[in-house]
Parts: structure tokens; C-alpha cells; sequence
């Protein structure tokens, strides 16, 4: 009995050294993520990107508009540089074109500075912490309120068409 308590310790260890907090979230929660606000922006008709669901929300490119905003800062603060656009340029975008570019820019950005990333940066301050862990988070609340504008216009969310091609 205690040799097989040993023998699974030692595997669990050996699963942890592997698997680290910054690599499982990246993996799991940042990687997705990306993917389907990425795929939101595309899939979405260019015609709606204006569309509220009601008058006093945020449209569809404005939701857009908001991840790019938080990518920049949030990644910034993990480079530990200064943002490459700011709140002001990225809010004067306009039209699908240049914000599906400017989102596809800032999550390009991000997968950049998280790479950079190891368990002891995140991990070094609390603003660090919360920039790594925003961007997953944040992005995810994101996500979710553009499934519904997507829906409300007919749209298949990117997340539910792939499961339904499985």
C-alpha cells in the first residue's frame, strides 16, 4: 500500500514539474479563447458590426474593440513596456476590417509576452498576476457577450460550430 502511495506521489510530481500553471493556462483557457474571439470577428457580418442588442450596450466591434484595449494593456504590463497602441487609436477604429486586424494584432501580441512568461513572473507582483490572469479571464466574459450578439443576428457562435462538426 505505501509503495503504491509513493509510486502515484511520484508520478503526480513528475506530472506537476511538467505541466505549469502558465503553460496548463495558456494551453486551456488563453489558446481557446483567442481562437474564438478571432473566429467571432471574422464570422460576424461586416453590417453588424455596429449592432447593440440594446441602445445603451456596447456594439459588436466596440465588445471587439474593449479585448483589443485590455490585450494591449495587460500584455504590455507583462512585457513590462510601454502599450504599442493606445486606448485613444485603438478606440478610433473603425469598420470589420481594421478591427478583426487590430484584434488578431493584439492577441498575436499576447501569445508573445505569454510565452515569456514562467510560473515565477506571474507570480512576481500582484500586477503581474492580475495582468496574466485578466487576460484569460477578461477575454473569456468577452467572449460570452459576443455569443449572444452573434446569435441574435443568426449567427452560429465559432465555439458551438465546431463542436457541431464533431
Amino acid at each position: 500500500m505505501i509503495k503504491k502511495v509513493l509510486l502515484g506521489s511520484a508520478f503526480l510530481v513528475g506530472t506537476a514539474a511538467a505541466q505549469t500553471l502558465t503553460t496548463t493556462t495558456i494551453q486551456r483557457y488563453f489558446t481557446p479563447v483567442r481562437t474564438n474571439i478571432e473566429a467571432a470577428a471574422d464570422t460576424m457580418p461586416a453590417a453588424k458590426y455596429d449592432y447593440k442588442l440594446t441602445a445603451d450596450q456596447m456594439s459588436f466591434g466596440e465588445w471587439l474593440l474593449h479585448s483589443v484595449d485590455r490585450n494591449y494593456l495587460d500584455c504590455a504590463a507583462m512585457k513590462g513596456e510601454p502599450r504599442p497602441m493606445s486606448a485613444d487609436a485603438v478606440n478610433a477604429l473603425k469598420g470589420k476590417d481594421a478591427v478583426n486586424k487590430a484584434v488578431k494584432d493584439s492577441f498575436a501580441y499576447c501569445t508573445a509576452a505569454l510565452g515569456a512568461m514562467t510560473d515565477a513572473k506571474v507570480t512576481a507582483t500582484p500586477e503581474m498576476s492580475y495582468s496574466f490572469l485578466h487576460t484569460v479571464v477578461h477575454n473569456n466574459e468577452i467572449y460570452g457577450n459576443l455569443v449572444g450578439y452573434l446569435r441574435v443576428t443568426g449567427v452560429v457562435p465559432p465555439s458551438t460550430a465546431r463542436r457541431n462538426k464533431k
